[in-house]
């Protein structure tokens, strides 16, 4: 088997650093020597994402506004947070609040995976929320339109199946926590 060998960054610089997206240029040099002047990293903040479920058997989802994509999507409540600000515990708690009105005494981490690591930086941490209550308002971004939507767990694997559910880290986050939800006794 063939030793697989890291990359060699030679030099970085950033193409577009703003509050709103970083792009930085690397210079890297290859395992077999050849080099790449312009390999592009979007430097991205990690992501905070909740798999809230209600005492009732209700996944709370948001609906929302994808730019990117130019769709609107249904997934779990998730946002970015700064390490150095918040631990990624502090921040699922807040985004789930901020963005649904939900509240959670308990969190349980699922995972915490990479969202992209071809061209992207961030994480993504994953918790699971048993017993979420509704407690506030939400408390939404200037760039955030959001619906709240309440689907019954056992109509979400269809929806997955159907592409009605299609943003990878809210599948992740559900396979994992529904699989820890009905195959143990641990309670999430």
């Amino acid at each position: 088997m063939t030793e697989i060998k890291k990359w060699q960054t030679l030099n970085s610089r950033f193409v577009i650093d703003n509050q709103w997206c970083r792009v930085r240029q690397d210079r890297v040099k290859l395992p077999d020597e050849t080099i790449v002047d312009d390999y592009f990293v979007n430097v991205r903040p990690d992501i905070a994402l909740v798999l809230p479920i209600t005492p009732d058997r209700q996944v709370v989802f948001v609906q929302q506004y994808r730019h990117g994509v130019e769709e609107i999507l249904l997934e779990l409540p998730a946002g970015t947070f700064d390490p150095n600000m918040e631990d990624s515990l502090t921040a699922a708690r807040r985004e789930l609040t901020e963005e649904t009105g939900y509240v959670a005494e308990n969190l349980t981490p699922l995972a915490v995976l990479y969202d992209n690591p071809v061209k992207d930086t961030n994480r993504i941490h994953l918790y699971a929320a048993q017993n979420v209550t509704l407690g506030g308002q939400q408390q939404l971004d200037d760039t955030e339109n959001i619906v709240v939507v309440l689907i019954p767990i056992s109509e979400v694997k269809s929806k997955i199946l159907s592409g009605e559910i299609c943003v990878c880290g809210s599948i992740a986050a559900l396979f994992l926590g529904l699989d820890l939800l009905f195959t143990s006794d641990v309670e999430i």
